[in-house]
């Protein structure tokens, strides 16, 4: 159980729930998809709404629409953006980058993290997990640098919290960490979508 559960929750979250091992990220890729892949997911998995390319009224009625799904299914939902805002939508979570977590008491908190020091950032920041990435390729970030399984269980084995693994992942690569103390979980968009 994440460390976070007995120190502030939303009232969409109970304090015995636990953190999701699996997460879905939404993009505007796999934006068609969403629905079908949420009542897919396995009751109590996590969905990440990021949907930056809506402009904010129409992200704002995605994300309700989206998030009444996801919490028909047990699921957890975090969104990207500022702390006010996840609370005035009703979001259990924020996801972002450490600096995101700034008053985000009484919110579950996944900071991003690409590097030892990003994952500085993110245990000062108070995370109550961690989405190491990118693990592997991706379509979102084609030829960038990734980190690696090594790498990354690296950053995940120093989290210090639940670290759940991002980028390019999917069931069958998740498979290959198992029994991997660190690697709590996956999250993916494509992974997820299909």
């Amino acid at each position: 159980m994440a460390r976070c559960y007995s120190e502030g929750v939303t009232m969409f979250q109970p304090i015995d729930t636990k953190l999701p091992r699996l997460w879905l990220i939404s993009d505007a890729r796999n934006d068609a998809m969403l629905e079908r892949a949420l009542r897919r997911l396995p009751r109590g998995s996590g969905l990440v709404f990021r949907h930056y390319h809506l402009p904010p009224a129409q992200r704002r009625l995605r994300f309700d629409r989206l998030a009444r799904i996801a919490r028909g299914r047990g699921h957890v939902v975090a969104l990207s953006g500022t702390a006010l805002q996840a609370r005035q939508w009703g979001a259990d979570a924020i996801y972002g980058p450490p600096e995101a977590m700034r008053g985000a008491n009484g919110l579950m908190r996944l900071a991003t993290v690409h590097s030892l020091r990003e994952l500085g950032e993110a245990r000062r920041a108070g995370a109550d997990a961690v989405l190491v990435s990118p693990v592997f390729p991706t379509r979102s970030h084609p030829g960038d640098a990734v980190l690696g399984p090594v790498r990354a269980l690296m950053l995940a084995r120093e989290a210090g919290c639940p670290a759940i693994l991002l980028g390019g992942m999917n069931a069958r690569r998740f498979r290959g960490f198992r029994g991997v103390p660190h690697a709590h979980g996956w999250a993916a968009i494509d992974g997820l979508s299909t």
